[in-house]
């Protein structure tokens, strides 16, 4: 049903921007790749000690990705940074050889662009990660990756944020001398996935009425878990909390009852090996627990999304997300909701 005052119909840009995705990374890998390749090469040659990342709201989600990908892949120690430190309490760390990476949609947040700059004047290697090579994020960048999403409409980032991903994999692999190979198959995986709409769609009559939900993973999937639960709050306003899998043990899972919606980001690796307690004791509380993740788990939960088999656990958070943007809109379209412009947000958030 359209919107009499507009005539629009409700999630309609989302829906748009959730579709492209497939295209969107392909297109990274034919055209932006090589440029990722070169940047990787040239940030490699200075041997930088030690990363940080800088982000907020989804980009923060994605910069928590690289995060795992840096120190897992490459083997060096890499932060999330506190940009009040600098901006409010103006401290001055010595940063010679760190490379600071800032993850943005807009690049137009003061708070990044300023942290960003400090970071460059404090000897700092500075790459920006953005969907808009001329923002002021990218002009105070010594390297800047543009993720090629297009423009992004809708204010619940979607395309946007699995084209950061699948950029910071990728510099990552070129980092650490990799061809990326891991990557290739995505776009064709992605258009599977999102093609079956009318999988979450079922699913999306369990939340319908929901009151809060606990999402939780471990390992490569916890980013998911987070971005999942900022999508459906800002969308649905229904608060979602995620927790590390670890996290939920030591206290949260006392809230957790045989009425609780809980979903469950199991990946196909070690992060889901590590989940395995967690799941064991959801169960035995009797959660009404939901899982994306291979069809085995689907299979023990109350219900599921099978997400593919056989792909690097390092890429599959491209895929995770898909059905949980998808379940988002659906919960938000059910509830009488406009997913492209949930109330108080606005596409650029200016923070200082």
């Amino acid at each position: 049903m359209s919107d009499p005052q507009t005539g629009s119909v409700p999630g309609r840009i989302m829906a748009a921007e959730m579709a492209e995705q497939p295209a969107v990374l392909q297109r990274i890998l034919d055209e932006g790749a090589p440029k990722i390749r070169e940047i990787a090469a040239g940030i490699a040659a200075r041997s930088p000690r030690f990363v940080l990342l800088t982000a907020r709201g989804t980009s923060d989600n994605a910069a928590l990705y690289a995060k795992y990908l840096i120190e897992i892949l490459l083997g060096r120690p890499a932060g999330l940074t506190s940009m009040s430190t600098t901006t409010a309490y103006g401290a001055k760390p010595d940063l010679t050889d760190v490379l600071a990476i800032t993850v943005s949609q807009s690049g137009g947040s003061p708070d990044l662009v300023a942290s960003t700059k400090a970071a460059r004047e404090a000897g700092a290697i500075t790459l920006a990660v953005t969907n808009n090579p001329d923002s002021p994020l990218a002009e105070v960048s010594e390297f800047h990756i543009d993720v090629l999403a297009g423009p992004e409409k809708a204010l619940p980032a979607t395309k946007t944020y699995t084209a950061e991903l699948l950029a910071l994999y990728l510099l990552v692999e070129g980092l650490r001398g990799g061809d990326g190979s891991a990557a290739k198959e995505l776009p064709g995986l992605a258009a599977g996935v999102l093609a079956r709409h009318a999988e979450v769609r079922a699913l999306a009559e369990r939340y319908r009425f929901a009151q809060r939900l606990v999402i939780t993973s471990r390992g490569y999937g916890y980013p998911t878990a987070r971005e999942a639960a900022l999508k459906l709050m800002e969308t649905t306003y229904i608060p979602a909390t995620p927790f590390s899998g670890a996290d939920l043990l030591h206290g949260p899972l006392a809230m957790v009852d045989n009425v609780s919606p809980v979903i469950a980001v199991v990946p196909d690796g070690r992060g889901g090996e590590a989940l395995q307690p967690v799941l064991d004791r959801l169960r035995g509380r009797g959660a009404d627990l939901v899982v994306i993740g291979q069809q085995a788990q689907v299979d023990a939960a109350s219900a599921g999304f099978a997400l593919p088999a056989g792909v690097p656990e390092e890429v599959q958070p491209i895929l995770e997300i898909l059905p949980l943007q998808q379940l988002a809109y659906e919960v938000t379209i059910a509830r009488g909701q406009d997913p492209d412009a949930p109330r108080a947000l606005a596409k650029v958030t200016e923070t200082h």
